[in-house]
């Protein structure tokens, strides 16, 4: 995603009331055998205890696969931004640990039944955390099938900058994109980096209508003035990543150079200007897929495209095989995206203060790109960097823990990518084209830490490297030794 500018700092409250469905009062805990006082079964944590969003994801549980059947339908012509929204989520899960209970995010819509394993369960509903109480209760590796049936009002909800993100609705439609946490307003989820699954999407809207999400398409039917779109995503991802956009768009297939088959979904009321930015932009793509396969390794996904909406959530963002642009796709913005695929969503964030390997990553690929196309070189751009006065509020951001009002920070995208640049220079060219494609070999399909990429930095180049990192990543000054 590039750079958000600074937004108005406030926490927004749920999308809409979020009613108690159901409500039970479990059966006290049966101690643990030989350790009378220790429960065996207990609830599963309201988050994986991330500091910056303590109640993203889920604690006892490990999402296999979702299955997600919506029908959606967006506001009448003239009418206020607020859509309908019913949906089925069929989520295929191991326990692990032994449960009573455990939770999924879910926000602005009303769960009315949860089914596991075949049967209905009862539950109980708040405005952030829908809570699962299974009979017979969970083991520690026991695969289950949980069913959710809900839905609700869409609106326009934002997150805690301010920003739109998660099922913002439109008039024509929907743009769905949900960094870091807004999983959680359009499906039932484990909405933490930490849990990647696969996913299915079955999305029925007005006839007219195109919904796009991850993956291949698998076909669309048509009946009784609706359609429904099928989509297949295979590959493991984030639920941050997951989209199902909704609007007037035009869908162009091919495949690229290097195999990879690219679907792109252009709206149709795009001004002309734009239209042909885009264009010109997206055509890139397959050269951009051979540049960054040629630094990264191999494209890791099924498919590739993007979605161009005609309305803005106000930035760009790296949905997994399907980037998503407001209004218009820049080339360099085209290629940040692009690269995200390797650095970010192949390989995520451990922690939302990880973030700047994301967008360090993705800046620096920016960098590299216009290099190779003759403008800037990364020198260059490095130096721009690096004459932002000492005294600027710039540097003042830690990198490495940037807060969660600051993962995106200009400093985390732009101080992210001199880093990178920094160490290469340290390392020099070998070890650090290795490293890049060493990290996304080592980690791919899961996540990984600063601490992470500390220790196969210094691993790959044989040097210790805890001063330059001290120096680049933790230090909330402007380095001096460059």
């Amino acid at each position: 995603m590039p750079a958000r500018r600074p937004a108005p700092l406030k926490i927004p409250l749920a999308a809409a009331s979020v009613l108690v469905a159901s409500l039970c009062i479990a059966p006290a805990a049966h101690a643990a055998p030989g350790n009378p006082g220790t429960p065996r079964y207990g609830p599963g944590t309201a988050g994986v205890g991330d500091p910056y969003f303590p109640l993203a994801g889920n604690g006892g549980i490990d999402v296999l696969h979702y299955d997600l059947d919506l029908d959606y339908t967006p506001p009448a012509a003239g009418a206020p931004l607020t859509g309908e929204l019913q949906g089925v989520a069929t989520i295929d899960l191991v326990a692990t640990q032994d449960l009573r209970s455990f939770n999924l995010d879910l926000r602005g819509l009303t769960a009315t039944q949860v089914v596991v394993g075949g049967k209905a369960m009862a539950f109980s509903q708040d405005d952030q955390e829908l809570v699962v109480s299974p009979r017979p209760k969970l083991k520690a590796g026991a695969q289950t099938e949980v069913v959710v049936t809900y839905g609700g009002t869409t609106t326009r909800p934002e997150d805690i900058e301010g920003a739109l993100y998660g099922w913002v609705t439109t008039a024509d439609g929907a743009m769905v994109v949900n960094e870091p946490d807004g999983a959680s307003t359009w499906f039932p989820a484990n909405d933490h980096p930490t849990d990647k699954a696969s996913y299915s999407f079955e999305i029925t809207v007005p006839e007219g209508l195109v919904a796009v999400a991850n993956g291949l398409l698998q076909g669309s039917e048509t009946s009784a003035g609706r359609t429904t779109w099928l989509w297949d995503a295979p590959d493991p991802m984030a639920a941050y990543l997951a989209t199902a956009t909704v609007g007037d768009f035009a869908l162009s297939q091919y495949t690229a150079a290097n195999g990879t088959p690219i679907i792109d979904a252009l709206d149709d009321d795009l001004t002309a200007d734009n239209l042909a930015t885009t264009e010109a932009s997206l055509a890139l793509t397959g050269e951009m897929l051979t540049f960054f396969e040629e630094r990264y390794g191999p494209y890791p996904f099924i498919a590739y495209g993007a979605i161009v909406d005609d309305d803005s959530v106000g930035y760009a963002l790296e949905t997994q095989t399907r980037s998503f642009f407001s209004r218009v796709a820049r080339e360099g913005t085209v290629a940040h995206e692009l690269s995200h695929q390797w650095m970010g969503n192949h390989v995520s964030p451990e922690r939302w203060s990880d973030i700047w390997l994301n967008e360090g990553w993705a800046t620096y690929s920016e960098w590299l790109w216009s290099e190779d196309r003759g403008r800037a070189t990364a020198e260059e751009s490095f130096q721009e960097v690096l004459a932002i006065p000492a005294d600027d509020e710039f540097w003042e951001t830690v990198v490495r823990d940037p807060g969660p009002f600051g993962i995106f920070s200009g400093a985390v995208y732009d101080r992210g990518a001199a880093t990178l640049h920094a160490l290469r220079g340290e390392i020099g060219d070998d070890a650090f084209f290795a490293l890049a494609k060493t990290w996304v070999t080592e980690f791919g399909g899961g996540t990984a830490s600063t601490d992470d990429f500390i220790a196969l930095s210094e691993s790959v180049s044989g040097q210790q490297l805890d001063a330059f990192f001290d120096v680049w990543l933790a230090a909330p000054t402007k380095p001096v030794s460059w």
